[in-house]
């Protein structure tokens, strides 16, 4: 079957190529997604999926290129399921990713920013410190595979180097399969978690079988060689401790702040330090913050807001639906000298309601940092507490979010029905190369309740 030619027009949210077929009258027809295609462009294309309304297809020759088509840097790219964007020039990826954003607050909610922030940047390349690498045995192949799998593909990609994540943990890939290959529990071993901290890098191995003493000294071996350290996860993330060597502390640091983060590998965390330095600093810009507030951080995690912020604020409420992450992040301030600026409660925040918000007292300003179900029970919340406490709403909201749909749809809900205005929004450009859109919205209180 001859493959179809198609001109692109624009770009969808996994940074496919999108255009239509013509009718037979020149009319605009089905709509076709087109792997690898970017807008202006004029390709060959193969289906891999139909529908009546709509085909997903991969470019098969390009007739006409763009000229934000960049050559990829990683030579697994085309195979490689870890990035969809590496062919279009950065500063068109953080262009695209605003537009998504813009686009999702317009046709979700009908709500606008009034200022449309810079884009916040970091380094493009060897940005990722927290990885999780897929290990396969591939009998036919009489190997290991260690990286990730194949786009649309359980299959593990056989690659050698990865451009995105930082160069020690690319040159571990090849190493690593060694490694697995000579344990006895070789297949066994679902996957490694990646983690690097300021002086140590920690790899979780998955073990679904107990070690023997032979692949103990292996794992030492690798490890004095490569200067990492094991940690064994043989169930569940509760179950990971670390293994050997037994003396390196796993952290991060916020040094504009003076806070340093220790943190387990299986933990939440973000995965580019870089721009976590850059996003802290910007989300304690934007909430303004006086030495007489009291903020509230919601979805506080280890509490990456929750310390800088004490160091601002007269006091700090931070919460977490896991009581694991509440007691973690107490001791992290203990240990950063802010126990007696900060508070840590443990709620279920997705079904959080206007009386526990009336329970937990007024609060001058609020962060949120919500997965990427966003926060739809906390701004309903806020909602009813627009109807019932007035005075109790929070003067300004930073809201960070990885779900440019969650954001729009609960943006909707602060400025339609709690009262607030969108005085902000923009990207923050936390992984580079991806179709992954973070950004970062300021909501403001406005009527007579701002006072």
């Amino acid at each position: 079957m001859q493959d179809k030619i198609i001109g692109i027009k624009s770009l969808d949210m996994d940074a496919r190529g999108v255009g239509h077929l013509e009718n037979e009258d020149g009319t605009p027809g089905k709509v076709i997604f087109v792997e690898g295609a970017l807008p202006g462009e004029r390709v060959s294309f193969e289906t891999f999926k139909k529908k009546k309304n709509w085909e997903a297809g991969r470019m098969t020759v390009l007739h006409k290129a763009s000229s934000m088509r960049v050559e990829p840097k990683c030579k697994h790219f085309h195979a490689c399921g870890g990035c969809s964007m590496q062919h279009l020039e950065p500063s068109a990826q953080v262009a695209m990713k605003q537009r998504v954003l813009e686009d999702n607050l317009w046709h979700i909610s009908k709500v606008k920013a009034e200022n449309i922030m810079r884009p916040m940047y970091g380094p493009t390349w060897g940005y990722r410190y927290r990885s999780r690498l897929s290990v396969r045995h591939v009998p036919k192949k009489e190997t290991v595979l260690v990286g990730f799998h194949e786009k649309h593909s359980a299959f593990v990609v056989d690659m050698t180097s990865c451009e995105i994540l930082p160069r020690h943990i690319s040159d571990m890939l090849v190493p690593l399969r060694g490694l697995v290959g000579a344990l006895s529990i070789y297949n066994k071993m679902p996957q490694i978690e990646v983690a690097v901290g300021e002086e140590v890098t920690a790899m979780v191995l998955r073990n679904m079988a107990p070690l023997t003493a032979a692949d103990e000294a292996l794992l030492k071996e690798f490890a004095d060689q490569w200067k990492i350290q094991w940690w064994l996860q043989p169930a569940g993330p509760d179950t990971a401790a670390p293994f050997y060597p037994l003396d390196k502390e796993l952290y991060y640091t916020l040094p504009e702040f003076n806070v340093k983060m220790p943190f387990k590998p299986v933990d939440f965390t973000q995965v580019n330090h870089h721009i976590n330095r850059v996003l802290v600093h910007k989300a304690l810009l934007l909430l303004e913050v006086q030495p007489e507030d009291r903020v509230a951080d919601l979805f506080c995690g280890l509490g990456n807001f929750t310390l800088p912020l004490a160091t601002q604020a007269k006091e700090v409420v931070g919460i977490e639906g896991s009581t694991a992450l509440t007691q973690r992040a107490l001791a992290n301030a203990r240990a950063n000298g802010l126990s007696e600026k900060t508070s840590f409660s443990t709620r279920n925040l997705f079904d959080v309601t206007t009386e526990d918000l009336v329970a937990l007292g007024k609060f001058d300003r609020m962060l949120i940092d919500p997965p990427r179900d966003g926060a739809a029970a906390l701004s309903a919340a806020l909602a009813g507490l627009r109807a019932s406490h007035s005075e109790m709403l929070p003067r300004r909201i930073v809201y960070v979010s990885c779900s440019p749909s969650t954001l729009a749809r609960d943006a909707g809900v602060l400025v339609h029905e709690a009262g607030y205005k969108l005085s902000k929004a923009g990207v923050v450009n936390m992984f580079p190369h991806t179709s992954h859109v973070e950004s970062m919205a300021v909501f403001d209180l406005i009527g007579p309740t701002a006072a």
